[in-house]
């Protein structure tokens, strides 16, 4: 019989062979048409609304809590079959689309930095590849760390998801949260220049003069939901991050390029005068390559950081033993990891131009890192959740490798640069989905699910999500392509790999720059200073770390306005709820705007008057943040069902 709660053997405290489910002994399916079409709809939801909030912010949120809340939703108003198991798949198929696109994020935007084209073709079957890799390899170790690590290995955000679950089954506040956050980010990512343009959304001040300075916020429904997500400590470390870039570093760069004689140029563009540079090229052309050094740095650092878990993880792995159920799973994985293997190395020859060794090299050695560190990010996932997993420490590790061994070979030149950005793509990819998969099927155990029909229904969303992702990155080619102080996307992660593999190869880049951010990032960490939320402050643009920041003082102020602590907890249940709906709605309505723009259904306006002032983007942001909060402060006592844990 089905309990009603969800009790604390879920946590441990009993072998896992032994532990009882949250449905108890049974042998029912979850699976349907209706259950698939649900999460093949969710799946293209959070795999093009995650690549776009990667792409601009560099931050994903995961889909994993709000695609059991949205799965609830579905399945109690339009599913005959009602029941947990099916809104557990709808939740595993929404986070394999946004398992896809956080790690296609990290590099695949690279191969348009480097003036190439992304391929819908090549860009499927390496991201298809890399998911069936992935759920091969964590299918493998699947009984020693979900079944043998019950209790040991914790996974809290699973653990989280799976109390969602239970408690969305009764319905309550947070659906209807999600879609209040929904509404007010899709509407007003419409009336800005994201679609319709009717009035501005950047706050702008700056100092041309003694002390040279930008400083600008973007009215962004979005950035605000994540920054209420990630909560005010990361916010604050970001932000510190803006700020010393803005108000420290830049005017003293500014300062002594000014001093330099009229014969001097910018390092990578000839045409401007090194002296007359103002401010946007100061930050595009010497401080964002400071700021990826400090991430370089950060993730070496975090790479370094990974070896006893690496060493625990393959040792453990190898020692643990089959559980008396695990022969079908590992059969299948078997398979899975086979057909990677395969495709992996018959894309490489594809990619390598019938390079035989580039083939067999690349291919290898990705197969070889990607086996390791998907094995390792799966077991990170139970340590620290999938959202805090080190994917890009992992990711530059595996890259900083591969480009090496594609430099000592002789393999520099823009042809080979593109391959071994495609082999970084499996990787990358690989990595996401390991921990993102072996969460998901964390929570099917602890609920009740059918560890086989997962796997089937988490592949089938990888698959729709690569198609998403790669199709979203070739349509928004041009607006990656654009650079600048303010780019549409920031693309931190990916012009980090490009910049770090071009200059390996070419020795072309500012290297005092990127050795100096490096430096900063040791100085930081010796500080203690969590170094890659500081590096990502100094690398984004202020318009997206000051809005984040914005959003985590929400939370705050609620917290601190609030002094019942029950209502207190469920008004920041509620904001992470209403925050991941504002995410929803404006990345998705803003892509659907701009694909609208570059298809030329709705033609860019220049603004002028009021509509285009300072003013109107402070109205905006008022307007913004009363919509957000007056919601949030009518619930005045715990609710039926807030069901978030985070």
């Amino acid at each position: 019989m089905k309990k009603k709660t969800l009790d604390q053997s879920a946590y441990g405290g009993v072998p896992g062979s032994k532990y009882i489910p949250y449905l108890g002994s049974h042998d029912g399916l979850g699976g349907s048409p209706l259950i698939m079409i649900f999460g093949a709809v969710l799946a293209v939801i959070f795999a093009a609304s995650t690549a776009y909030s990667g792409m601009k912010a560099g931050l994903t949120v995961s889909a994993g809590i709000p695609g059991a809340i949205l799965g609830s939703g579905l399945v109690a108003a339009f599913a005959k079959k009602k029941g947990i198991l099916g809104v557990n798949l709808i939740q595993g198929m929404s986070s394999g689309g946004e398992a896809i696109a956080s790690g296609m994020i990290y590099v695949l935007p690279s191969i348009v930095l480097i003036g190439r084209k992304i391929s819908f073709t090549y860009g499927f079957l390496v991201g298809v590849t890399a998911v069936a890799f992935a759920i091969g390899v964590s299918n493998i170790v699947f009984n020693y760390l979900i079944i043998t690590q019950h209790g040991t290995l914790k996974y809290p955000e699973s653990m989280a998801i799976a109390e969602t679950l239970v408690a969305s089954e009764a319905g309550g506040e947070s659906l209807k949260m999600m879609g209040v956050g929904f509404g007010i980010g899709g509407i007003l990512t419409f009336f800005t220049t994201q679609f319709m343009g009717w009035c501005n959304s950047m706050i702008e001040f700056s100092s041309k003069k003694f002390y040279k300075w930008d400083m600008s916020t973007e009215v962004n429904p979005m950035l605000l939901g994540i920054g209420f997500i990630i909560g005010i400590n990361i916010s604050i470390i970001m932000i510190s991050g803006t700020i010393f870039a803005q108000f420290a570093v830049a005017p003293l760069l500014s300062y002594f390029i000014g001093m330099s004689g009229d014969s001097f140029k910018v390092w990578n563009d000839a045409s401007i005068q090194l002296n007359q540079a103002g401010t946007d090229v100061v930050i595009g052309a010497y401080l964002k390559y400071i700021g990826a050094g400090m991430m370089l740095g950060g993730g070496i650092i975090g790479a370094l950081k990974l070896i006893p878990a690496i060493k625990q993880s393959i040792s453990e792995t190898l020692k643990a033993r089959k559980s008396s159920n695990g022969d079908n799973g590992d059969k299948f994985s078997s398979m899975l990891l086979l057909l990677g293997a395969v495709l992996i190395l018959v894309v490489s020859f594809f990619f390598a131009k019938y390079n035989i060794m580039i083939a067999l090299i690349g291919g290898l050695l990705s197969i070889i890192l990607s086996f390791l560190f998907v094995i390792v990010s799966a077991r990170m996932a139970g340590l620290i959740g999938a959202s805090n997993n080190p994917v890009s420490g992992m990711t530059i590790a595996s890259m900083v490798i591969l480009t090496l061994i594609f430099a000592i070979y002789g393999w520099s030149d823009n042809d080979h640069v593109q391959i071994l950005l495609t082999f970084g793509v499996f990787i990358v990819t690989a990595i996401s989905v390991g921990s993102g998969y072996m969460q998901t099927q964390k929570v099917s155990f602890v609920i009740g699910g059918n560890k086989n029909e997962m796997t089937k229904y988490y592949l089938i969303a990888g698959i729709i999500g690569t198609i998403v992702v790669v199709g979203t990155m070739i349509l928004l080619e041009p607006q990656l392509r654009i650079t600048g102080s303010n780019p549409p996307f920031g693309l931190p992660q990916a012009n980090l790999i490009a910049a770090l593999t071009q200059g390996i190869m070419s020795n072309k880049l500012p290297w005092v720059m990127v050795i100096a951010g490096v430096i900063l990032s040791i100085v930081f960490f010796m500080l203690g200073v969590p170094v890659m939320a500081f590096a990502l402050g100094f690398y984004l643009p202020a318009s997206t770390t000051s809005i984040i920041f914005i959003g985590a003082v929400v939370r705050y102020f609620v917290e601190k306005v609030t002094k019942d602590k029950e209502t207190s907890k469920h008004r920041i249940s509620s904001g992470i709820s209403m925050s991941s709906g504002l995410v929803a709605g404006s990345s998705i309505i803003g892509l659907i705007g701009i694909f609208l723009h570059v298809f030329g259904v709705i033609k860019d306006k220049t603004l002028t008057g009021f509509v285009a002032s300072n003013e109107m983007a402070w109205v905006l942001l008022v307007i913004m943040l009363v919509a957000v909060l007056i919601p949030l402060f009518r619930i005045h006592g715990p609710q039926a069902n807030s069901g978030e844990n985070k």
